[in-house]
């Protein structure tokens, strides 16, 4: 199909109940590959490009995958001064890494020319999602491109509603599902898992993982399809090449010496000073010869530290696939000691001390009022977050040195892991009305900082007296694989996710996952090293919730005397305009006066937050003199505003007025109004009655008597009693509903005159 803007190619298949269009040809044909994939009305633009020559003085794969997040795409301007998109978002950035992560182990692993996917959502219709969508269409791009990779992946999410397995479920599907799955793969294995879940099951967990892997295959198959029909011929890439020659001579000279390193310093400052030294006496000797050589025989001194780097890898995964014990002397399952404490930190609401072997998390919990949740300016429907988790990572934690730049992506993604594992044992709003933040703080690093940082969070959220529904605990798993050679690691160490396969991380409580993250660097792994995996982690997680729930059984009873106290009040919604006031006169007058902070939800929710319990309470006791209605039986502290012959008005509740009549102003005959009460006076006053009209009947008499509600309700039924204008005794004075004045002594002496 071709309309002047190039032959335009339209691929379609179904992913669960919905169909997957893809489309190419039409838009940005200078890019090595273009399309948009569209879902409902949800489009997504992926454009993916290789440069022509390798980027100088680099040792490693230039890869980069950015999402740009336009709000366009959902007919929103942006809320910020300059109203156009600035940096990319924390869920921008999430979107971009979710999508790097089944990418990145299918290119060719000794490339060095840069490629680019960048991501765009064109349209979001607020129903489908755009990252499973950001995932196909970046793999469809690469697969028509002249970028040589070794795709198609495919991605999927299955969510867990009322008790079933749902394939690519909506934005509004997910409200009701307690699991967010999402799952990327090639035609032969999983390669990708991001999940979060409310306490999934280990079994459930496997058979959406196997649903997962199946629902993708149309879509590889669709890529397939369009790589033989439009795809361009693949390039020629720079690749870093190390002679053999080289790897074997190093090889030779080096391998006992790694190997009795290895078996010998198990602890991991002793082994890599050795490995430091003798690195540092392999390079001497090359750079020795170097000086001897003419300059075509010359060796590059970052090639033969890569032919060491080499050697070490295979020594240590030989030792670990063939002797059974990995670098620091453990087997597959033991964990490293464990150690924990909170309340460490002073005048912070919580905190919590989470250690690890050498890896050693600080973390913070700080509780603040609705007014503190983070409003989102984004294409999600969500609009703000109540629960908020920031991951940092200091250099010193490493013993490195680097500038500190704010919060890389990295950094975003641990932070956003930690928060989705706790997400689901957060307390309701309507039961703990408070925004929590955390913030994770890494002291020291060898080996899986972001479950070290759940584990931390727990101990913090419990010191700072947050009621979570359980505690979650995290552990990090990772595989060797050589061959049909296979050890799945629990709790692994720095080295071992660095010469590893595979970085697998569960969360969760002792009922089931709360969360889940997958990453290899191989194409994929099987059903059965995915349940050894989850096996292994289950046990783990059991034996560092002892340890949690050593330190501390359960969340203290008690908030920190520094976090505020928030109340909740309930107010009839046709009532926010009298708190609020004209230009919020009125709610900032009460907070000025008492300290607090108000804030009102559409819904008629009040929270009135503050560390003062007295100025609380009187701020709670002004707002509901503002919204309430008036309650018959209920005693009012009212100002007499107005005084007539047959009684005194007064206002009860601001701006509401009600009568006490002559007869109701004490508990005594009283001849003149105006003897009794005087205008600005304060009297206490209880409501007889409200008629249909809103007319309020007011007793002082009800007050001094001590009369009960009921009391108050009977006799203002009682013909000619109770509030209403006439006289007679306690038991029924004279006068009809009329307003007309009556008197009369306790014995009940008729009423005389009119108004």
């Amino acid at each position: 199909m071709s309309n002047g803007m190039g032959t335009v190619h339209r691929f379609s298949a179904r992913l669960g109940s919905s169909e997957i269009i893809i489309e190419t040809g039409k838009l940005a044909e200078q890019a090595g590959g273009a399309v948009t994939v569209t879902e409902g009305e949800t489009m997504v633009f992926a454009a993916a490009t290789m440069s022509k020559r390798p980027r100088e003085g680099i040792d490693f794969f230039p890869l980069s995958v950015d999402y740009e997040e336009k709000l366009y795409a959902a007919g929103r301007i942006p809320g910020s001064f300059f109203r156009r998109e600035g940096k990319p978002s924390d869920s921008a950035i999430l979107v971009g890494r979710v999508v790097d992560r089944p990418l990145r182990p299918l290119f060719p692993k000794d490339m060095l020319n840069e490629v680019q996917v960048v991501l765009t959502a064109f349209s979001h219709d607020q129903e489908h999602q755009v990252d499973i969508l950001g995932i196909i269409g970046a793999s469809a791009a690469l697969m028509i491109s002249d970028i040589p990779w070794g795709g198609p992946v495919g991605a999927v999410r299955i969510g867990l509603i009322d008790g079933e397995l749902v394939i690519n479920p909506t934005i509004s599907q997910m409200e009701n599902s307690i699991l967010d799955l999402r799952v990327a793969g090639t035609e032969d294995a999983i390669n990708m898992v991001e999940c979060g879940a409310t306490e999934v099951d280990e079994e459930t967990m496997l058979r959406a993982l196997k649903l997962a892997h199946e629902a993708i295959q149309p879509v590889i198959a669709l890529q397939k399809q369009m790589r033989e029909q439009i795809g361009k011929p693949k390039a020629e890439y720079a690749a870093r090449v190390l002679s053999e020659a080289l790897r074997e001579e190093v090889a030779n000279w080096s391998r006992e010496r790694v190997r009795q390193i290895i078996i010998e310093k198990t602890d991991r400052d002793g082994r890599n000073e050795a490995l430091e030294a003798l690195r540092d006496e392999l390079v001497a000797i090359y750079e020795e010869r170097n000086k001897a050589a003419d300059a075509d025989h010359q060796v590059a001194l970052g090639d033969v530290r890569d032919a060491l780097a080499e050697v070490i890898k295979q020594e240590v995964r030989r030792r670990i696939v063939e002797d059974g014990v990995r670098p620091d002397g453990r087997d597959y399952v033991t964990i490293r000691p464990l150690a924990a404490e909170v309340g460490v930190i002073p005048r912070v609401h919580g905190s919590g001390l989470f250690k690890r072997g050498q890896t050693q998390v600080l973390t913070i919990a700080t509780l603040g009022t609705p007014r503190d949740a983070q409003e989102l300016d984004g294409l999600s429907p969500e609009e703000n977050k109540r629960y908020l988790h920031h991951y940092n990572f200091p250099p010193f934690s490493t013993g490195e040195t680097w500038p500190l730049r704010g919060p890389r992506r990295r950094e975003i993604g641990h932070g956003a892991l930690a928060e989705t594992a706790l997400r689901s044992m957060i307390p309701p709003e309507d039961e703990f009305p408070y925004t929590i933040r955390l913030v994770s703080e890494v002291l020291s690093s060898n080996g899986s900082t972001s479950m070290a940082s759940v584990c931390g969070s727990t101990l913090a959220l419990m010191d700072a007296g947050v009621p979570i529904i359980r505690p979650v605990a995290g552990i990090a798993m990772g595989l060797i694989k050589e061959g049909d050679r296979v050890a799945v690691l629990t709790d692994i160490q720095g080295m071992e996710d660095h010469l590893g396969d595979m970085d697998f991380k569960v969360a969760g409580t002792e009922k089931g996952i709360t969360a889940l993250q997958m990453d290899i660097k191989i194409k994929g792994v099987s059903d059965t090293i995915m349940r050894q995996a989850l096996e292994q982690a289950r046990a783990a997680r059991m034996q560092i919730l002892d340890v949690i729930l050593q330190t501390l059984p359960a969340p203290r009873a008690e908030l920190s005397d520094y976090a505020p106290r928030i109340h909740v009040i309930k107010i009839d919604v046709s009532k926010i305009g009298a708190l609020i006031g004209p230009g919020g006169k009125t709610i900032r007058s009460i907070q000025d006066r008492t300290g607090v902070r108000i804030d009102v939800e559409e819904d008629g929710t009040v929270f009135v937050s503050g560390v003062d319990g007295p100025s609380t309470a009187t701020a709670m006791e002004e707002i509901r003199a503002l919204t309430e209605d008036a309650q018959i039986g209920r005693i009012y502290t009212g100002r007499v505003t107005r005084i007539e012959s047959y009684g005194a008005f007064v206002e009860f509740l601001p701006g509401r007025e009600g009568m006490v009549h002559i007869s109701q102003l004490a508990d005594y005959r009283v001849e003149s109004v105006a003897n009794e009460v005087s205008l600005g006076d304060e009297i206490m006053v209880m409501v007889t009655d409200v008629d249909s009209d809103g007319k309020v009947r007011l007793s002082r008499q009800a007050v001094l008597e001590g009369w009960t509600p009921e009391e108050a309700r009977a006799r203002d039924r009682r013909p000619g009693g109770g509030g209403r204008p006439g006289g007679g005794d306690r038991g029924g004075r004279g006068g009809d509903r009329g307003g007309r004045p009556g008197g009369g002594d306790r014995g009940g002496r008729p009423g005389s005159g009119r108004r």
